[in-house]
């Protein structure tokens, strides 16, 4: 057989149609993202029918369903959707930083920084925005605590890194017990839901948005880094990837997404975890392609969750988290018991 006739099959492929196959997923995720919108605004106490959602999108439609869409559903679905998308990013970072797959955006404890801010803040009756600014500056407390701790004197690794992380997530952890145990009752179911997860009063989700669209923009062109840092520092190092920046970079940005959202929605467990290892199965390892994907489809799988927290027991609404728990442990078994 000739050369050019070993080649005739791949010769016939339009570069066009090359590159739509392999963005085909995004534009897949892109369409459902828009599909899980639509039904977090469509759906809830007052179900409003598809044409009457698209006619408030045009501008026109019933005052009621204006006010409903745009002031309440609209808002939430949009600061699920980042939240969710940011937890994912975040967790398919730490699994590359750390090389573990069973690492998510809580293991290195800032998750536990932005509750104790948070709390905090709920103790002394602040209002929402100092509540947000707590956690904020809480999570950003741990974070450098962290890294303080595992740098010491000399480098950090992996592991070091990831044991001091766990370590102070459990100091993190009593403090919060202490704060349970000796707050006023009237406080704890507010503070019980934030730990949980909960979208109900997240503020604007424009701040969230437009970190994960930052992000996004940030990580994608460093795909072809990560995916060399993915298979170890030496062969990065061997392969001319300036390891310890990067390793600093993807610590700082992982860290800042997931304190960006707890700060909107509390601890939400599962999806940094569960969304990645999803993805990889599908679509390889490739981060060029992971990370677009884990914001796409981190912030579907939050969207849809919320939505169902709302209607599961209308008028009555549940933590957002208690629906990622429900979801993310069987479907974190099957992938385990997949990738045997």
């Amino acid at each position: 057989m000739s050369g050019a006739e070993s080649l005739a099959p791949g010769a016939t492929l339009n570069p066009g149609v090359s590159v739509l196959r392999k963005f085909l997923p995004l534009l897949i995720l892109a369409a459902l993202s828009l599909l899980s919108m639509l039904l977090a605004v469509a759906i809830g106490s007052v179900p409003i029918p598809i044409m009457d959602v698209l006619a408030v999108v045009q501008g026109e439609g019933t005052p009621l369903h204006q006010t409903l869409i745009i002031e309440l559903r609209a808002p939430r679905a949009l600061a699920a959707f980042a939240v969710g998308g940011l937890l994912a990013v975040a967790g398919a970072l730490m699994q590359i930083l750390l090389r573990n797959p069973l690492a998510d955006p809580y293991v290195l404890g800032v998750s536990g920084g932005a509750a104790v801010g948070a709390l905090g803040a709920m103790l002394w009756g602040m209002g929402a925005a100092v509540i947000s600014g707590s956690a904020f500056a809480g999570a950003l407390l741990s974070t450098f605590l962290v890294f303080g701790l595992a740098h010491g004197s000399g480098s950090w690794t992996a592991s070091r890194l990831l044991l001091t992380g766990v370590v102070v997530a459990s100091g993190w952890g009593a403090v919060i017990t202490l704060m349970l145990a000796t707050g006023p009752a009237e406080k704890l179911p507010g503070m019980l839901y934030w730990l949980m997860g909960d979208l109900t009063y997240a503020r604007s989700p424009w701040p969230a948005v437009i970190a994960l669209v930052l992000i996004c923009l940030l990580v994608v062109p460093l795909g072809r880094s990560l995916n060399v840092l993915a298979r170890g520092p030496l062969q990065a190092a061997a392969l001319g990837v300036s390891v310890k920046p990067l390793e600093w970079s993807i610590y700082v940005v992982a860290s800042l997404l997931t304190a960006m959202a707890v700060t909107t929605a509390g601890s939400i467990g599962f999806v940094g975890l569960v969304v990645p290892h999803m993805l990889r199965l599908l679509l390889g390892n490739d981060q060029r392609l992971i990370l677009p994907a884990c914001a796409l489809g981190g912030g579907i799988l939050l969207t849809l969750a919320d939505t169902l927290a709302r209607i599961m027991i209308a008028p009555e609404q549940l933590p957002v988290g208690v629906i990622t728990a429900l979801l993310g442990v069987p479907t974190f078994l099957y992938l385990l018991y997949r990738s045997r």
